[in-house]
C-alpha cells in the first residue's frame, strides 16, 4: 500500500444511508434519507405492478430501490454544482442526464 508523500493517513469520512422499503400491493415505494455528518438528503421513489403480472416483491423493491439511488445521485450532483458555483468557480458544462423524462 502506497502512503501520501507527507506520512499522513488519508482522511476517512463515513456517510450514513439508510434505505427504507414499504409494499402496499401493487405499488412499492423506497425512501433513502442520506446523512453526510454535514447535511441531510432525502429521496422518494416509486415502482407499480401491472395487476397482469404475477406478483414479484423483490423485482418491485429492485425498480423502487434503484430509481432512488439514482434520485439521490441526481441530488448530490444538483449540490455539488451549488456549492461550485458559490465558490465562484466558472461555470461547466452540465452533465448529461441519467436517463430521459419520459423514462
Amino acid at each position: 500500500m502506497t502512503r501520501p508523500v507527507d506520512g499522513r493517513p488519508p482522511a476517512v469520512k463515513e456517510w450514513r444511508l439508510n434505505l427504507y422499503l414499504s409494499e402496499r400491493d401493487p405499488d412499492t415505494t423506497a425512501r433513502i434519507i442520506l446523512d453526510t455528518g454535514d447535511n441531510v438528503l432525502e429521496t422518494c421513489a416509486e415502482a407499480r405492478r401491472n395487476p397482469y403480472d404475477a406478483a414479484a416483491p423483490e423485482i418491485g423493491d429492485e425498480l423502487a430501490a434503484g430509481r432512488a439511488l439514482v434520485a439521490l445521485g441526481r441530488d448530490l450532483l444538483r449540490a455539488a454544482a451549488g456549492g461550485i458555483e458559490e465558490m465562484g468557480a466558472p461555470e461547466a458544462v452540465p452533465p448529461a442526464p441519467l436517463w430521459t423524462p419520459a423514462e
